[in-house]
């Protein structure tokens, strides 16, 4: 009984199912209309045409060249012909001609410049020199004996102080310098040095400075 029922419900459901789909096959569906084409029209002004102004010819530039008339010729020429010597008669009166390789050329005039200047003398050097060799030492004209500080001798101190002097070109004494030192006595020794004076020492026959050393003593006795 089951059976039956069920075969009986597949079959009526079959024809429904395919009932309904004949029906939709064979529907009539309205389609749409096509779309219409839309035309624009565009409004224009009337504007007077304007004419393009008439063309002129293009003028082409050509650079001139500037022309060189000491300038080789392109050209051989066919012939030569020798070339003039253009000779002032008006020369400077009381100047002859200076010869030359090809000869004589009367009349010419040739700008020989001004004399060369007459040599120099020697330069004398500006530095201080030292006796010796051809440079004799100055001799001493006047001389001061130093004084002997107090305290120097009631220390009993004494010795030899050694003095560098630059003698001026006159002999005069202008700068001292001390060597070998004595502190008790050295201004002592500088003092009495500025006084001496000495002979003008020659180089060439010109005065010069000259350095020289120079010792003053110092003795208790």
């Amino acid at each position: 009984m089951r059976t039956r029922t069920f075969v009986l419900s597949l079959l009526v459901h079959v024809s429904v199912i395919g009932v309904a789909m004949v029906v939709r096959i064979f529907a009539v569906t309205e389609l749409p209309d096509p779309p219409r084409g839309t035309t624009f029209m565009m409004a224009t002004a009337d504007v007077p045409e304007v004419q393009p102004p008439p063309q002129q010819p293009a003028v082409r530039a050509t650079a001139t060249r500037p022309v060189n008339l000491n300038a080789a010729p392109v050209v051989e020429p066919k012939s030569l012909e020798p070339e003039s010597l253009d000779i002032d008669d008006r020369a400077p009166v009381g100047l002859s001609a200076i010869p030359s390789a090809g000869g004589d050329v009367p009349g010419a005039v040739f700008d020989l410049g001004p004399p060369p200047p007459a040599p120099r003398a020697p330069a004398l050097p500006a530095a201080p020199v030292r006796p010796g060799g051809i440079v004799r030492a100055p001799q001493k004209l006047h001389h001061v004996a130093p004084e002997y500080p107090a305290i120097a001798r009631a220390a009993r101190v004494s010795g030899i102080v050694i003095l560098e002097a630059l003698i001026a070109e006159d002999g005069s004494v202008r700068d001292v310098k001390v060597i070998k030192s004595i502190p008790l006595l050295d201004a002592a020794a500088v003092e009495a040095v500025r006084q001496w004076r000495f002979t003008p020492t020659l180089l060439n026959g010109v005065p010069v400075q000259v350095i020289m050393s120079v010792t003053v003593a110092f003795s208790l006795n």
